[in-house]
Formats: structure tokens, C-alpha cells, sequence
């Protein structure tokens, strides 16, 4: 996620069959898997492989009928478990084709008691069916365009309003989505459009994705988009689409291709089988990473493409362990866009930037008030932001290029299409250095005061 500049400027591991907060039957599965930040969301006892989201929404009244089939293995005995989901209301639930009793509690619980227990490591579909108005939700999900049309974004929770499903980033699964709209309205989600058919004044659109991907980075928008079609080097197809209001963002989408190979130079190979990009013209203060095929605000610049390209590494195909581990998606985009591609691709003396900022906010305590590792609910989408480029080129300058590169592409390699945490991420880059990079880490990570200077100014910084 990259915030507009107004926003920036005025701003162990866990498994899935974790207890989570205290459930008294042992074969109910949580209701949350205690996240710090989050504790109720997702849910135990399962593990999901992948979902199939079915959806006809007429942009006019603005009501959608959802099918979601939810293919899982139990870990546990089940003869009840949860879902996530704030959406329409539910008309039917069935879990492997029988009629279950449901129940919607909390803020986004869906309790479903199938008509027979599950039993642990077996394979099990859950079907949910649900139809009614939608309402918007800006920055937390399904979101209304000024055409008329609506669009998916939010981090950490959008997915809860439009489809059921295990909201965790503990939980990858595999995406599938089908739509059906009035036949003039377009429709753009993630991965690869395996379908866009028309009969009669019905269009139907299906997207693929193939890589497995977290509920916050889907995303469904539908408009009367006009796109623009490119292609890599190695035949990968990019697809870009801009709402009616957009359209001046279409010459900045010409160089997804140059971004795209920039990135793989630092990162490795581009994780996914496509690419591309939607740009919204709704009033939206940030641009988010949805996997292959960011959601762009109207104010998107070239900085902003460069840092949720590089999400698609930091993020996307690594995703966080926890929401305390949100430096590790924030702080790595935002460093890709704010000094490598000035550096590399602009000539910048990044140097000279950062001793620069540094001297601007030094004296600045509420710059420095809340830590990178481990912020604070609420405050997740803060200093990562301003802070977290300083640190990782203050490391770079620490440990020397070789190093700091080497262990970027070999810790993206080590947890690709899984999860990652903030002190995972210190170990490994610990493993590759004979400097003790304790007392660096603590200082960055973790104060909330400026560093020493020995670590303020590593390496070549020193003047």
C-alpha cells in the first residue's frame, strides 16, 4: 500500500491449528487465530486450498448475489468452525453438498455446524450462498465509482465484504472469480482472464489466479474500463485497465515493462504469471498491492507504481506472518520506490538524501515515536512509511551491497508464496554477515529515539 502525500506527511511462528483465543469444545475450530493486532481474525481447524467466488451485481441497484465454494483440509475435528465474512446476507450454507446451520456473530463471523462432523486431514467444500444491497466501505472494501461501477481495496480487512473466506495471512489459497454484469460493464480482478463472454445484455468475465493469495490483495472492479494491453520480453501478457476518469494515468502504464524488469534485477524473477494494473477514479487516499494488478488512486505517479511493483516480492508473494510484521512489506516497497529506482534508474545521490532527512527530522521526536518492528495496532501504515527507507539503507550501508542485495533475493527465494516475520528477516540477514548486527537492529527496529550515530551512519555515510 502507498498513501498519498498527504496522508505520508501528516502520519515465533504461527500456525494455522494455533489455539488462538480460548475455545472451550476442542472440536469447534477458533473463531480467531490471535493476532496481535487482530485477534479474532481467522479462524482454526481448517486450512483453505482454494476459493471460487461466483457474483452477479447490477451496478444500477447495486445488488449482488454471491456463490462462494471454499475448497479445505480439517486439521482438527470439526463439527463447527468459522468463516469470516460482512457481506450481504446469507441465504444457504452447505458443507460437502448437505444443507449446514449457520450463524452470523461478531463482527464478521459466519458459524457453520455441518449436518456431519468433519474429520482432521480429510478434504471438505464449503458452499456458501448470499445476495443483497451492497454499501460502501472506502479504504475497507467494496467501494463505489463515480461511473457508477464499484471496486474492491483495503488493507488488512476488504475481502470480508464481498465473499466468505479464512482472513489471514496465515492462510494462502488459490483464487478463482466469475462475474456477471450488465453486458456494458467491464470487469478486472487478479491473475489471468480465462473468460469474457456476452449473451444477450449479460457479460461474464472469469479470472484466474494461480499463485496462492491472500483475502486483502483480491480485488474485483467493475466499470467501463478501456484497456491497455502489453506484453514482457518472455511473452508474460500485462493488462491494464483505466475507469472513465483515468485514462490520464495510461502513458505512466507504458512502463510497467521497464518497472517490472528494474524490479527482477533487484528481487529475483517476477513471482507471477501476470501483470497489469487498474486504475480507479474513485477519491481513494492510497494505492494497494493487489496481487498482479494494483488498484491505482487518480493521484498515481511513477513512485507509486515502483512501490506496489515491488510489493508484489514484498508482501505479495512474501507475505507477513503477523500485522506486527508490517515493515516487511512497507519498508522494502517503500525503499524500492523512494532510493533504489532514483538511484539506479535517475542517477540521484541517494547518499545525500538520506543524510539530508536525517538532518531534517532529527530533532523531531514524534518522527522517530512509533518503532518499526512492531508499531502498534492502529499505528501499522505509519513510520514503515518515512522511516523504513532510512533503515534499510542505513543496513545496506552496514553490511555492504553484496551482502545487503544477496540476502534480499535469497530470503525472497526461502519464503516465496509464504510468510515471512520481521525477526526471521534479522536472523537471516544475521546469517550473512560476521558483523554483530545486534545492536543495529534494536536501534532501528525497535527505539523510538534516533540511533547512535555508529548506526545512524554506517559505512560510506560518514562524512
Amino acid at each position: 500500500m502507498r498513501l498519498s502525500g498527504l496522508v505520508s506527511a501528516a502520519v515465533a511462528a504461527v500456525l494455522l491449528t494455533a489455539a488462538g483465543p480460548a475455545n472451550a469444545d476442542p472440536f469447534v475450530g477458533a473463531p480467531g487465530l490471535g493476532d496481535p493486532y487482530y485477534p479474532m481474525d481467522g479462524n482454526g481447524g481448517y486450512d483453505v486450498r482454494h476459493y471460487d467466488v461466483t457474483i452477479d451485481y447490477d451496478p444500477p441497484s447495486r445488488q449482488l448475489d454471491g456463490k462462494t465454494r471454499i475448497d479445505a483440509v480439517a486439521t482438527q475435528a470439526l463439527r463447527a468452525f468459522n468463516l469470516d465474512f460482512a457481506g450481504p446476507p446469507v441465504r444457504m450454507v452447505s458443507v460437502n453438498n448437505q444443507p449446514a446451520s449457520f450463524d452470523r456473530n461478531g463482527e464478521h463471523e459466519l458459524t457453520v455446524t455441518p449436518l456431519l462432523p468433519i474429520l482432521p486431514g480429510l478434504p471438505f467444500t464449503v458452499t456458501v450462498d448470499y445476495a443483497g444491497e451492497m454499501g460502501s466501505t472506502v479504504g475497507e472494501g467494496w467501494t463505489f465509482s463515480p461511473s457508477g461501477g464499484a471496486f474492491v481495496a483495503g488493507e488488512p480487512h476488504s475481502a470480508t465484504t464481498w465473499y466468505p473466506l479464512n482472513d489471514t495471512p496465515l492462510d494462502k489459497a488459490t483464487f478463482a472469480l466469475h462475474t456477471t454484469v450488465p453486458a456494458e460493464w467491464e470487469v478486472v480482478s487478479n491473475g489471468l482472464r480465462t473468460q469474457n463472454s456476452v449473451q444477450a445484455d449479460k457479460r461474464t468475465v472469469s479470472w484466474e489466479s494461480r499463485a496462492p493469495v491472500l483475502g486483502y490483495l483480491t480485488t474485483v472492479a467493475i466499470d467501463h474500463f478501456s484497456y491497455l494491453e502489453q506484453q514482457r520480453a518472455n511473452g508474460m501478457p500485462l493488462l491494464s485497465a483505466f475507469a472513465p476518469g483515468a485514462e490520464h494515468n495510461r502513458e505512466l502504464e507504458t512502463r510497467l515493462p521497464e518497472i517490472l524488469d528494474f524490479s527482477e534485477q533487484l528481487f529475483g524473477p517476477y513471482p507471477f504469471d501476470a501483470a497489469g494494473g487498474i486504475y480507479v477514479d474513485a477519491d481513494i487516499v492510497f494505492s494497494l498491492e493487489t496481487q498482479t494488478r494494483p488498484i491505482y488512486a487518480p493521484w498515481t505517479d511513477l513512485q507509486t507504481v515502483v512501490h506496489e511493483i515491488a510489493h508484489q516480492w514484498w508482501g505479495d508473494a512474501v507475505s507477513v506472518r503477523q500485522w506486527s510484521d508490517i515493515c516487511l512489506n512497507e519498508c522494502f516497497a517503500s525503499y524500492t520506490a523512494d532510493y533504489l529506482w532514483p538511484e539506479r534508474m535517475e542517477g540521484k545521490d541517494v547518499d545525500a538524501q538520506y543524510r539530508e532527512t536525517i538532518a531534517k527530522w532529527y530533532d523531531a521526536q514524534t518522527f522517530w515515536d512509533i518503532p518499526l518492528e512492531n508499531p502498534g495496532a492502529g499505528f501499522e501504515f505509519t513510520s514503515v512509511y518515512y522511516r523504513g527507507p532510512l533503515f534499510l539503507h542505513a543496513l545496506r550501508k552496514q553490511v555492504g551491497d553484496d551482502v545487503f542485495f544477496g540476502a534480499l533475493r535469497e530470503f525472497l527465494a526461502k519464503h516465496a508464496y509464504g510468510n515471512a516475520s520481521m525477526p526471521e528477516f534479522r536472523a537471516f540477514v544475521q546469517s550473512k554477515t560476521g558483523t554483530d548486527l545486534r545492536g543495529f537492529f534494536d536501534a532501528w527496529l525497535n527505539q523510538t529515539a534516533p540511533p547512535a550515530d555508529e548506526y545512524l551512519f554506517p559505512g560510506d555515510l560518514r562524512l
